[in-house]
């Protein structure tokens, strides 16, 4: 099986689950883990490694972390590593919600590794962009 694992500092990898199951219903390959406040890197890890559990050696990972470098995602690193599984993981930061439906939606498609990296890092840069707003005359005046 193919797991998409969210990470994140604060509440941010539950709330993106959260909206997965609202829109696209529960996956059992959909996991989330963060680190809260005050919740120290041993903490996380072994709460990470019981989250993580149900993940073998001959499933792969496609890791999305809310910040490259942060705590989160470099101790998620390092606990797959120590299990193994690191061989078999795309990992990318700056987690967002169309990055991890992009990502869901990839896994369910089969894509392979650069088709799936292709489509979640274009899906992100798309995401994010300026809404031009437009406001006739009479509209400026309520403001």
């Amino acid at each position: 099986m193919r797991y998409l694992l969210l990470v994140s500092h604060g509440t941010m990898a539950p709330g993106v689950h959260s909206v997965i199951r609202m829109l696209l219903g529960d996956r059992e390959n959909v996991l989330s883990y963060s680190m809260e406040d005050g919740v120290s890197a041993d903490a996380f890890v072994e709460g990470l490694r019981k989250v993580i559990a149900p993940i073998t050696t001959d499933d792969s990972v496609v890791l999305l972390g809310d910040i490259v470098g942060g705590s989160p995602l470099t101790n998620t690193l390092n606990t797959l590593t120590e299990c193994g599984l690191l061989p078999k993981t795309i990992a990318l930061g700056g987690m967002s919600l169309p990055m991890a439906i992009s990502a869901l939606m990839a896994i369910e498609d089969e894509l392979d590794d650069s088709a799936l990296i292709e489509n979640v890092i274009s899906e992100a840069r798309e995401g994010a962009r300026q809404i031009e707003l437009a406001f006739d005359d009479e509209d400026e005046e309520d403001l």
